[in-house]
């Protein structure tokens, strides 16, 4: 499971490196306006389909996938998220 995840954040910080002309995860990760305004629109789709009770799992992928975008995009590395995550244990 967490193999997906870590695979996801590293095919965006090798497209970083390493842009592949029509990518995708290349645009949300150079256009910072528009990798906000995916993951706004990728919340707010999500909280949709939970009150509509209806492609919940879909909508939910698609907010990892551009959170994790737009955390590459801004230079925010999840290590560091982690970290402030285990901080907060009690």
């Amino acid at each position: 499971m967490l193999k997906t995840l870590e695979d996801l954040i590293l095919l965006a910080r090798d497209r970083k490196n390493n842009p592949v002309d029509g990518s995708y995860t290349n645009t949300l990760l150079s256009d910072k306006q528009l990798s906000k305004s995916k993951i706004l629109e990728e919340i707010n789709e999500l909280i949709e389909a939970v009150n509509k009770d209806s492609n919940k799992i879909h909508e939910a992928a698609d907010v990892f996938y551009h959170l994790i975008m737009y955390l590459e995009a801004n230079n925010i590395k999840i290590e560091d998220v982690i970290e402030e995550l285990n901080k907060r244990k009690k």
